[in-house]
């Protein structure tokens, strides 16, 4: 028996696991074509801020795609949200055929753990499943998102559920060996390093602008 089937399961390596995509990213005109990455999941990526106030050009996909664009300026990118304010992963996971996999994206992140809260933990790791198994199964490459912070949560309490989901979305990066941006994580580093939770929020469950480019820096960090 090899040795690597002795190992835990590790989350994919960032500066390798989207090489096929950002090599795309590098071919000029006229051999290039468009690389569509799509944004799944509920209010943060949609780009809720107070709601009912939707600040699409603040909100981390947006983000995401000025840093790639920047990065990547020969490239034609599309970063597509599918994402539907109050959803959670079960709804997410009906539609992810129809609505995602559909736009035939080299990418799709998935942001679901803040409201999974309400289904709670077993039912959310079935749909996270159903979604990473149709998207292995369509060659399309992913990247997880735990949730961003709620103020009502309890975040230095490793049995409040809003870290609960965290480290579930953590479990299934590991066992997929997929990307992962541990958003609540980088949250915890702004807050530590001398940033107060609500300097990075636009209210109670939704982050502002700086919040935002939290997340965006992170996932850039997967297009090397």
């Amino acid at each position: 028996m090899h040795s690597c089937f002795n190992q835990a399961p590790q989350v994919a390596d960032p500066q390798t696991y989207l090489a096929d995509v950002t090599k795309l990213m590098r071919v000029d005109w006229p051999n290039n074509r468009t690389i569509n990455i799509v944004s799944h999941g509920h209010s943060v990526p949609a780009g809720y801020f107070q709601t009912p106030a939707v600040n699409t050009f603040s909100a981390y996909p947006h983000l995401l795609h000025e840093i790639l664009a920047t990065r990547f300026p020969h490239a034609v990118i599309n970063v597509i949200v599918t994402a539907i304010g109050g959803e959670n992963s079960e709804e997410g996971a009906k539609r992810f055929s129809a609505d995602v996999l559909s736009l035939r994206p080299a990418v799709v992140t998935i942001d679901y753990a803040l409201n999974d809260r309400v289904i709670g933990l077993e039912r959310a790791r079935k749909a996270w499943i159903r979604m990473l198994e149709l998207s292995t199964k369509a060659g399309v490459k992913v990247i997880l998102l735990t949730p961003t912070p709620d103020q009502a949560a309890k975040l230095d309490d490793r049995g409040d559920p809003l870290n609960q989901q965290a480290e579930q979305v953590r479990a299934l990066a590991r066992e997929y060996h997929v990307g992962l941006v541990d958003s609540l994580a980088e949250f915890k580093k702004a807050i530590h390093a001398g940033s107060p939770l609500h300097s990075l929020m636009a209210q109670s469950n939704h982050p502002n602008r700086d919040g935002h480019m939290l997340v965006a820096q992170a996932l850039a960090k997967w297009f090397p």
